[in-house]
């Protein structure tokens, strides 16, 4: 009877599309439409920043069962993206600190065999990238926030090899501060991320911003590839396709369920709302009557998730120690809400990807970070997969970063495993 009313409330629960921090649960499928949004200003605006408190003595990730959590590292300042290299070592950025670190290896205690500052002296390092892509890059380009720069690197470098050189010197500063970089799987573009400068704002400080810019590699050629994105923090290309993904975080007072955030394929030209407009035709009530003529044109985003679950880091995951069933799919981590009356957030959700395209749900993988009392004591930001096919997740607020591994679910476990699949139906 317990399984069943558990059953039960989990149904009741999910007929209405949106949640917060206790309806997330590892397992739990999410499904947000176009025509799920409400008015805006349906509810008040809410200002809830997070009451960032250290983690409780037992507190611990949740993940589905067969999945395990280690702590890989800990003692970090507000670490942020991380990237894999084509070697195996993890690159950081913490940002705050304006450098680069590179991590190592494991040892029998679950942490890095080294920890080494890869590059030190930068302007909030966000974006890494390795070029060219492949098993042997030249360089690895950082996006800092007013520019693009590279370093001369060889596989196991664990310090830069000379100066930084300016690859885009000048890009907008302000509002938004994370650029994001990463290469088309050809090699021959290169991608930068450029959010907004303001909330919703139609001024000329918004020039080439709000957008993912492409240019060539030595950074000539600067153009907009895709535009009215008001956030895309991070962007990956997907191996098997060779599209460009970007997740997006949207607008806030519009209310506690208006806009959702998103995860995207990002169409080459293609006009995804900001600031006119948010997921399709749903005109902004700042502008009503604005510019009639891109209604029809806005780009309604594959993944639609909670509004104001600040999506930041995103990688596929082509590992092979996860199940099967995960390869091809998209780790998502979702920062967490302030704009909202009660939390949403603060935990990785998975998008399944199939054939090149998302499906229409997305679902709950990495939960915990809230406490019953609505405190937090983490904050997921970048995701990566090491060469043994571990999830690696940074967490800004605990100065962690999780590494996650699968192992056959203990007969234990077996009953919890059943519901969890009713619940997936």
């Amino acid at each position: 009877m317990a399984g069943a009313a558990a059953i039960s409330s989990w149904a009741k629960a999910s007929a209405d599309p949106f949640t917060d921090y206790r309806g997330e649960w590892p397992g739990r499928r999410h499904e947000i439409t176009a025509q799920d949004l409400p008015r805006p200003y349906a509810t008040q605006d809410a200002n809830n920043r997070p009451g960032l408190v250290r983690r409780p003595k037992n507190a611990w990730p949740k993940v589905p069962p067969g999945f395990k959590v280690g702590l890989y590292a800990s003692g970090l300042y507000k670490p942020r993206l991380l990237r894999a290299a084509p070697n195996g070592d993890l690159f950081l950025a913490e940002s705050w600190l304006g450098r680069i670190l590179v991590f190592r290896g494991i040892n029998k205690e679950g942490r890095p065999e080294k920890t080494a500052v890869f590059a030190a002296g930068l302007d909030r390092p966000f974006g890494i990238a390795f070029y060219p892509p492949g098993p042997n890059p030249r360089y690895v380009y950082i996006g800092e926030t007013d520019k693009v720069v590279r370093f001369a690197y060889r596989n196991g470098d664990l310090q830069a090899r000379g100066p930084a050189q300016t690859i885009i010197a000048r890009l907008p500063t302000g509002g938004h501060w994370t650029r994001d970089v990463v290469f088309s799987a050809d090699g021959k573009t290169m991608f930068v991320s450029v959010g907004s400068r303001s909330n919703d704002g139609d001024t000329p400080a918004e020039y080439h911003r709000a957008n993912i810019l492409a240019a060539d590699p030595d950074g000539n050629n600067v153009r907009v590839y895709a535009w009215g994105l008001r956030n895309a923090v991070s962007l990956v290309v997907d191996a098997r396709t060779g599209a460009l993904w970007a997740a997006v975080s949207e607008r806030d007072r519009l209310g506690d369920d208006l806009p959702p955030d998103y995860v995207t394929r990002v169409k080459p030209g293609g006009f995804y709302g900001w600031p006119w407009f948010y997921i399709g035709g749903h005109q902004y009530p700042n502008f009503q009557g604005a510019h009639p003529e891109l209604k029809d044109k806005v780009v309604v985003p594959d993944v639609l998730i909670q509004p104001h679950d600040t999506p930041l880091g995103l990688v596929f995951y082509e590992g092979t120690q996860f199940p099967a069933r995960y390869r091809g799919d998209l780790f998502v981590a979702a920062h967490g809400s302030w704009n909202r009356g009660e939390r949403t957030g603060y935990e990785v959700i998975l998008v399944p990807v199939k054939n090149g395209r998302a499906e229409e749900d997305y679902q709950d993988f990495m939960t915990g970070f809230v406490r019953k009392d609505g405190q937090v004591w983490g904050r997921p930001v970048g995701v990566a997969v090491a060469a043994d096919g571990f999830l690696l997740v940074s967490d800004d607020a605990s100065g962690s970063i999780w590494r996650v591994s699968f192992a056959k679910p203990r007969q234990k476990n077996a009953r919890q495993a059943l519901l969890l699949g009713r619940h997936n139906r």
